[in-house]
């Protein structure tokens, strides 16, 4: 009973990110002239003056609305964790379910404390499209009934290895949001076409810049993730490194963002070349989590659906 306790404001948090995406996706639309664009009105005796257009009521309005619902989903969200975590009787990240769950958590946090300490609710769309599909995707596909943790998993160290890879996993994610949107705003600007919202986003330097400092804050994380988790691995099965799939395809994704962070300081690769790395560092990143535990067969399959 506890066990549906838990999985009612996990289901709750999906619908109301889907409902948050919603409102984004109409904020974009509502878009259509750039933010500088405004009706230029009388006022009384004090000549002319400049004024929001109704347009641009509407998109912060919509805006406001997507990030008050966030707030609303993440509080979910939360609530689904910890009783989660209640309900098992330990920490609630025995299986992919609920890695992934905790990992969507900590992202939504992420970006709520960007918009609350940097007022950067342009992250608003692609953040809840990624936290409403994965949210939804947790509570249907992934789902798993609460179960002991197997005896691998009874070790300090996987404590420690599971809140560092989902920190940095969250820090990927917005990460390759910013190099995504990047992208986007960099084209247009080449072909001189930056209009809707696109012209609210910061210029594609700037993108770019913020990418770049996300991945530098999660790269040590992740480095640390697969350190803890080779002595977990000791611990646990006698051998600090086995080339067991997961373990190879977390060094995969170190070697990709090592090969951006890389890039980046040594070689001065900016801009577009550089953003797809970071696409494809997240690529490797959640095949790790998902793919290798759906395809293969590892010391890691307790993680499997």
């Amino acid at each position: 009973m506890t066990g549906a306790y838990s999985s009612l404001p996990m289901v709750t948090s999906a619908v109301i990110y889907l409902l948050a995406m919603m409102a984004h996706a109409v904020e974009w639309a509502s878009a259509r002239q750039p933010l500088a664009d405004r009706e230029r009105v009388l006022v009384g005796a004090g000549g002319p003056d400049l004024v929001a257009s109704e347009g641009e009521h509407r998109v912060a309005l919509f805006g406001r609305i997507g990030v008050a619902l966030t707030v609303v989903g993440a509080l979910s969200h939360l609530v689904g964790v910890v009783l989660r975590g209640v309900a098992a009787d330990r920490l609630p990240w025995g299986n992919m379910y609920e890695f992934i769950t905790s990992s969507l958590a900590f992202a939504a946090v992420f970006y709520l404390v960007l918009v609350w300490r940097r007022g950067w609710s342009w992250l608003g769309l692609p953040v809840t499209l990624l936290l409403s599909v994965g949210q939804g995707l947790a509570v249907t596909v992934f789902y798993v009934a609460i179960a002991p943790l197997v005896p691998a998993l009874h070790s300090v160290w996987f404590i420690i290895h599971i809140v560092a890879a989902a920190i940095a996993g969250a820090a990927f994610n917005v990460g390759a949001i910013a190099a995504i949107l990047y992208l986007i705003r960099d084209r247009a600007e080449r072909r001189g076409q930056v209009g809707g919202y696109l012209a609210r986003l910061p210029k594609a330097a700037a993108l770019d810049d913020f990418s770049f400092r996300v991945h530098r804050f999660a790269f040590p994380l992740w480095t640390f993730t697969i350190l803890a988790g080779a002595v977990w691995a000791d611990y646990a099965w006698g051998r600090f490194w086995g080339w067991d799939p997961k373990e190879t395809w977390s060094l995969v994704t170190w070697v990709v963002y090592a090969a951006y962070l890389h890039a980046r300081v040594t070689a001065g690769w900016k801009g577009t070349r550089a953003a797809w790395l970071a696409v494809l560092g997240l690529v490797t990143f959640w095949f790790n989590f998902i793919g290798v535990n759906l395809l293969t067969v590892g010391l890691h399959s307790y993680a499997g659906i």
